[in-house]
């Protein structure tokens, strides 16, 4: 009976610490992509000095943006190698083969997969976009420096 409300811990668990990380991973790329462009709207390039102040102001929080696309799959796999445990766990503890547990319990943990996927996808092409912006930005800048020289 013990390990039942354990296995009951472990999917809810896996469930709402997994989904909830990749969730937050997914708003924390949505805000830093709005963040970015609203910023870079408004920037003047006249305002730097020195090309090297305006592009570390321009790439602010990338790192952030590039490491959530880079791990948002980690996250998920680990989810579902945590959910395909529970699910042998459960069926070698009933001792029966039952075909629709095994299924039923394997799709939800390929769902974290799945949802790492859904989140990756997105913060790598909003990390591709944003960093086309700095590279126009900062080429923009140079250009104004050399006409400044002439």
């Amino acid at each position: 009976m013990q390990m039942n409300s354990f296995l009951n811990y472990a999917e809810k668990s896996l469930d709402y610490g997994v989904m909830g990380i990749l969730v937050l991973m997914s708003v924390v790329t949505l805000w830093l992509f709005i963040e970015r462009m609203m910023f870079y709207k408004s920037v003047r390039i006249d305002d730097y000095d020195h090309r090297d102040n305006l592009e570390m102001d321009l790439t602010d929080n990338l790192g952030v943006l590039s490491a959530i696309g880079a791990n948002a799959p980690y996250v998920g796999l680990l989810g579902t190698v945590l959910g395909i445990m529970i699910t042998f766990y459960t069926m070698g503890d009933v001792g029966a083969v039952d075909a629709k547990k095994i299924m039923v319990g394997l799709a939800l943990a390929l769902k974290a997969t799945a949802m790492g996927l859904v989140v990756a996808m997105p913060a790598i092409v909003a990390y591709t976009i944003v960093l086309r912006k700095v590279e126009r930005i900062l080429t923009k800048y140079d250009v104004a420096q050399d006409t400044k020289m002439s």
